[in-house]
């Protein structure tokens, strides 16, 4: 099937295969609405990936596909990508690397580049029922856009690439989940995707080259070898 979404400010064509609708989707979606009728309340889910994975897609897709499998249940989809910390104060704002001190702009998406206490505090928005607000990220904008989504649905999707990190304040994170997920690919295949997506977002090939591999594929290796154990593997 194919689908077609914006995210993040850049349009993306997907493909998934019938056998994994099927298979894996519908069945993910009715677990999770069985959930939703046991607890008798918001059910959250947690969908952690490596940078590139396609969660940010797959996460819209499982919202988009609910409409025809759930008919009782409202399915809503958001990512922690809203949580980058503005521009502005990565250019003006460093860290140590390898005994040099660098801009976090040439590290943005490592964990020190995100709002955690802000993420969590939303997060506990969520989890309690209230409706809220949640922030997107625009990759052509380079920035947050603040309280672009409203988030009022029986069951939550919530992607991002730490949600199951295993690292102090991150770790915490997925006591909140009723239910977590994680997609494993090939780190050669992110490399790739994640070239063509900075290019996408206007940045020249060499400079994409030169970031994806000095920042993004240090995140793809963090995710793969530091995430907690999910409760199913995609």
């Amino acid at each position: 099937m194919e689908y077609k979404v914006n995210i993040n400010g850049i349009d993306v064509l997907a493909d998934f295969s019938e056998e994994d609708i099927t298979n894996k989707y519908i069945p993910l979606l009715k677990k999770l609405a069985k959930m939703h009728d046991e607890k008798k309340s918001r059910i959250l889910m947690m969908l952690a990936a490596p940078p590139g994975a396609g969660k940010s897609t797959l996460a819209s897709f499982l919202e988009h596909l609910s409409t025809e499998v759930l008919k009782d249940k409202k399915v809503v989809a958001i990512g922690m990508d809203g949580f980058h910390k503005r521009q502005e104060y990565l250019v003006s704002h460093t860290t140590t690397i390898d005994g040099a001190t660098i801009s976090l702009k040439e590290i943005k998406g490592a964990p020190v580049t995100f709002d955690l206490e802000g993420l969590t505090k939303k997060i506990k928005d969520v989890k309690s029922g209230a409706l809220c607000r949640w922030p997107v990220y625009d990759r052509l904008l380079h920035n947050p856009v603040e309280d672009a989504i409203t988030v009022n649905g029986d069951i939550i999707i919530l992607e991002g690439n730490y949600l199951l990190l295993n690292k102090p304040g991150w770790r915490e994170l997925s006591y909140y989940a009723d239910f977590t997920a994680f997609i494993k690919r090939d780190p050669d295949m992110l490399r790739k995707r994640l070239i063509e997506r900075k290019i996408a977002s206007g940045t020249s090939r060499e400079d994409a080259v030169k970031f994806v591999d000095f920042s993004d594929m240090k995140n793809v290796m963090l995710c793969l070898e530091c995430s907690m154990t999910p409760d199913v593997v995609l």
